[in-house]
């Protein structure tokens, strides 16, 4: 398969996914704490079974790195290319009745993102983006590609996780920006507000994993964004313990 066919697999899978998250919510389910204390619901794992289903049938020689099987222990090794999902990301969000919530799908190779798909379900919204060729959004609507902006004269809009709204490293990190506004929420939607041009940074300075950001990064990125390390270094992938060090999206 090439680029375009890996993309539109990965969106018919989190179309699939995000159904079924929306079935059990309106069904009811119950929280469970995983081994680090974060929580799970029977609707992650329903979403993941589907992706990873799918892919694996799809594209056998692609290994899937996938949340809820690693906090499973069942561990895949990556290859110079391999999938990276989140079926669920903020699922506090979810538990909490919010919508904002994401089904993420990402391609890496050789240490950095080039495909990814990040649906939002509750919201009817899909993001999509091959590295280099452009990225999009699809609603009822239709699809529409999508960009970064350049920042408005008026300031920064800046997004910020809401479990991290009142770290005292974010209010050092935007001293003597000229922010504009800022807000808080979670999951990797926050990505997404940045390449439709809506949000102009999103500094993360706190924990995060590579199933988190992925396919997020590849969104971001494909609509001309950026994702660095507080270095100026580029987010990159495989590393051990699939842990990322803080990091920033930057807009146009």
């Amino acid at each position: 398969m090439d680029d375009t066919s890996l993309l539109t697999l990965a969106a018919e899978l989190a179309r699939h996914a995000g159904q079924a998250i929306l079935d059990i919510r309106a069904r009811g389910f119950e929280v469970i704490r995983k081994a680090d204390a974060s929580p799970v619901t029977a609707a992650d794992h329903a979403a993941e079974a589907i992706i990873v289903a799918g892919l694996r049938a799809a594209v056998p020689e692609i290994p899937v790195i996938a949340e809820e099987e690693m906090a499973d222990g069942r561990i895949t090794a990556p290859g110079p290319a391999f999938w990276l999902v989140d079926p669920l990301d903020g699922t506090k969000e979810f538990a909490a009745g919010r919508d904002e919530f994401t089904v993420n799908i990402g391609l890496i190779r050789d240490g950095r993102p080039v495909l990814g798909i990040v649906g939002v379900p509750a919201l009817g919204e899909m993001f999509g983006g091959i590295v280099g060729q452009g990225a999009w959004k699809q609603t009822q609507a239709g699809k529409t590609p999508i960009h970064v902006r350049t920042p408005p004269a008026e300031g920064l809009t800046v997004m910020a996780s809401r479990l991290h709204a009142a770290m005292p490293e974010l209010q050092a990190f935007l001293a003597g920006r000229h922010v504009a506004s800022l807000s808080n929420i979670g999951s990797s939607l926050k990505f997404c507000r940045l390449a439709e041009g809506k949000v102009d940074l999103y500094p993360r300075l706190g924990r995060t994993m590579e199933w988190d950001t992925a396919a997020a990064q590849a969104v971001l990125e494909a609509a001309g964004g950026r994702v660095t390390l507080l270095d100026g270094t580029p987010l990159s992938y495989g590393k051990p313990g699939w842990e990322n060090p803080h990091f920033v999206c930057i807009g146009g």
